[in-house]
């Protein structure tokens, strides 16, 4: 009786850690849910179980443990900014914490702001990151744990990358105009034990050029820990235990902000085929430089520049920019459809037992049946901006606009 409690409750605390959404694009890093009842609809007045004002300016994506639902934002013009925490239950907020200011917020893009990059959570600590103004780690009462400003590279756009823990480590990715690297600290103390520098940017002449913004993906191959992350000119595959690189990719172009994926026995990264024309490479991992042998495919048509394309099963999905959205083979590269959503788009999709939910600038939000043709679910409106990627936890998806973090459910759940 005593084991058959016991196991009840190991069962029912992995599943509970299980419908967190710890990180940037969920538990494993893809945009993945398998929650059951997630409303399919909602608006203003329907399906909405709360909505609370967020302080400040960001565009960081919500993140959840437990009770508790975390977030960034800046104030002061970017010369304040703050850890945010909401009580996953009441919207509530319990904290608006200042954790780092600067004399100097640095510039940003237009579309973009001090506070984007998303926080990352272990169930005791929230570790929130503002690229080369510092990182701070905050235990789940509040308080400082230790922050880290040694880290310091130019971006001229604005922080864009979301850190992601590895073990005990937190790996941030730095690809600046000036100096590109990968940095692990200690989760724990917040201090460096290794630092990797980008190779394979000889030919790149302008500083410009040398920037990227995308969020790395950890992955175990053949036993080996890896780190993949699309920088500029290249994507490169790294030894988390030790930062040495593993594999690389060339291409031509630079900015990259989409994150990797990992299916069917390939990574799907975003790269360039030009400056301003993004691709998805369907890659087979290996050593040293890939092989043509290795690059099964690689597709420029309608693929975005901010969102990141989500894999589901053999389908691979992309939003981009301008709201076009397509559907690709993911063993051929092959497009199954290719329609336009219409509006503008930051966030990138998710998937929940089937269904694509992707969320526009203006506020509107599309489900999409996951499958080889083309079918629309539901198109659901709120108020605001929407450039925030969603979050789920139990039954409840939280959609961050620019002005109120809501918990969308259906009464009684």
């Amino acid at each position: 009786m005593r084991s058959s409690l016991l196991l009840l409750v190991s069962f029912l605390c992995s599943s509970s850690l299980l419908a967190d959404w710890p990180q940037f694009r969920g538990p494993d890093g893809q945009g993945h849910s398998d929650a059951e009842g997630i409303p399919l609809t909602w608006s203003e007045t329907k399906n909405i179980a709360w909505k609370t004002a967020i302080p400040g300016e960001g565009w960081s994506s919500p993140v959840i443990s437990g009770s508790q639902v975390w977030m960034t934002s800046s104030e002061k013009k970017g010369l304040s900014l703050h850890a945010i925490c909401v009580d996953r239950a009441s919207g509530k907020l319990l904290f608006d914490i200042e954790v780092l200011t600067t004399s100097a917020a640095g510039p940003r893009h237009v579309q973009h702001g001090y506070a984007s990059p998303t926080p990352v959570l272990d169930g005791k600590h929230a570790y929130v990151t503002f690229g080369p103004r510092g990182t701070v780690c905050l235990d789940t009462a509040g308080k400082i744990v230790w922050k880290n400003t040694e880290l310091n590279f130019n971006v001229i756009q604005g922080a864009g990358s979301s850190p992601i823990l590895h073990e005990d480590l937190l790996i941030l990715t730095c690809d600046g105009i000036d100096v590109q690297y990968i940095a692990a600290l200690d989760k724990y103390t917040g201090k460096i034990r290794w630092k990797q520098a980008r190779q394979h940017l000889e030919r790149v002449t302008r500083a410009i050029g040398k920037m990227a913004y995308s969020t790395p993906l950890a992955k175990t191959i053949d036993g080996v820990p890896q780190l993949v992350s699309s920088g500029a000119d290249h994507v490169g595959a790294y030894d988390l235990r030790t930062g040495k690189e593993l594999w690389w990719m060339p291409y031509t172009g630079f900015s990259q902000v989409g994150r990797p994926s990992y299916g069917n026995g390939l990574f799907y990264v975003i790269g360039s085929v030009s400056q301003d024309n993004f691709a998805i490479y369907a890659v087979r991992p290996g050593k040293g430089q890939l092989t043509d042998k290795q690059i099964i495919w690689k597709n420029a048509s309608g693929v975005g520049h901010v969102p990141s394309p989500l894999l589901v099963g053999k389908e691979i999905y992309a939003v981009d920019d301008k709201g076009i959205t397509s559907c690709f083979d993911a063993l051929t590269g092959k497009v199954h459809w290719k329609e336009r959503l219409g509006g503008n788009y930051r966030a990138s999709p998710i998937e929940i037992r089937g269904r694509i939910y992707t969320c526009s600038r203006e506020g509107v939000s599309h489900v999409l049946a996951a499958g080889k043709e083309y079918k629309v679910l539901a198109t659901n409106k709120l108020d605001g901006k929407l450039m925030a990627s969603p979050a789920i936890a139990g039954r409840a998806l939280f959609i961050r606009s620019d002005t109120h973090l809501y918990r969308i459910e259906q009464p009684g759940k």
